[in-house]
């Protein structure tokens, strides 16, 4: 695929991070409100006769308490339905499910983002950012539990770092040989956004750009990628990790989009 090279004004957020006052989380409440509002309208114009459909009614109270309990200050900012469904259904095929047990939690004093294991000694790729200025971090495997982790390798120009963690027999994601991808495809990816765990989503391709803050062409997606999500596994319908989500931006065509480091820019520092 052509890259194409879209020098904008970068508005890029290397910390997926979305602060919401309190206003605004009202606002984001009315306005899942109202949608689940025009979606039951909807589906009872066709037979206006019809009494208001009691699972819609039950629906969308469920959706207003779980979106009023879930969008505090710095814990969520999306539409905790859409989002928290989509993993549950990702989660429940059984590629899904291994993939996940080698996406580790990576913390320390002050970050928390995301890892994944390559190889089953327990060698963990995550973004510079999540790690930097730190020799030994905390990994945390879903079931393998915690582990000390050295930092080992860092490249701060393509915002990519590798643990060792030295254990045996862990389970570990599969490199591409290199980043290919059509058109649109669609990718998963996994991570730890927010508060939570473990997240599987998924969303499409959409093509390179070029960063006023960076050498080298990035990959865009359009995905629901947030605060946590740093350090994820791009993965395609192979099973095989083909870049590293680092970063947010909103394009002045696309919107908002997440940003991901190809795979083949890691083995260029090998």
């Amino acid at each position: 695929m052509t890259r194409k090279e879209d020098k904008n004004h970068d508005i890029i957020d290397e910390d997926l991070y979305e602060d919401f006052d309190d206003e605004e989380i009202y606002e984001l409440v009315q306005e899942a409100r109202q949608k689940a509002l025009a979606r039951a309208k909807e589906e009872k114009e066709p037979k206006p006769k019809r009494p208001f459909p009691k699972w819609a009614f039950w629906l969308i109270a469920f959706a207003l308490v779980f979106n009023a309990a879930a969008l505090l200050p710095q814990t969520f900012s999306i539409p905790a339905i859409d989002f928290l469904i989509t993993s549950a259904k990702l989660s429940a095929q059984d590629d899904i499910q291994a993939y996940k047990k080698a996406v580790v939690v990576v913390e320390t004093e002050d970050s928390k983002g995301t890892g994944f294991a390559i190889s089953d000694d327990g060698r963990i790729i995550t973004n510079h950012h999540v790690i930097e200025g730190k020799e030994k971090v905390t990994v945390a495997f879903p079931d393998e539990g915690l582990f000390s982790a050295d930092v080992t390798e860092i490249y701060p120009s393509i915002d990519l770092a590798v643990l060792e963690t030295n254990q045996k027999d862990m389970p570990h994601l599969t490199l591409a040989d290199q980043t290919e991808f059509q058109p649109d495809e669609t990718i998963n990816f996994i991570g730890n956004p927010l508060r939570f765990n473990g997240i599987a989503n998924e969303g499409s391709i959409i093509g390179y750009t070029q960063l006023s803050s960076w050498e080298q062409e990035v990959l865009m997606i359009e995905a629901p990628v947030y605060r946590g999500n740093s350090g994820s596994p791009v993965i395609n319908d192979g099973g095989e990790v083909i870049g590293v989500i680092f970063a947010t931006l909103d394009h002045d065509q696309h919107g908002r989009v997440g940003l991901f480091v190809p795979i083949d820019y890691y083995y260029a520092k090998q």
